[in-house]
């Protein structure tokens, strides 16, 4: 179970920064759709609020 949420928090870390960098590439070259960016917005934020909650589980876990 640890092994799996470890894989988990490192997928959702990869993603939220995947995310973060495909959507500064949109802003600077300055073609960007402005309601693409603000999907890539929410989606990053989602991404990150679930893998701020698998990594409290995984700590959870681990310390007790």
């Amino acid at each position: 179970m640890i092994t799996f949420l470890t894989i988990l928090v490192a997928l959702g870390m990869l993603g939220t920064l995947g995310t973060l960098l495909f959507g500064m590439v949109g802003m600077v070259k300055g073609d960007g759709d402005p309601q693409r960016s603000n999907a890539l917005m929410r989606w990053r934020v989602t991404l990150q609020a679930v893998t701020l909650v698998l990594f409290a589980l995984l700590l959870y876990l681990l310390r007790g």
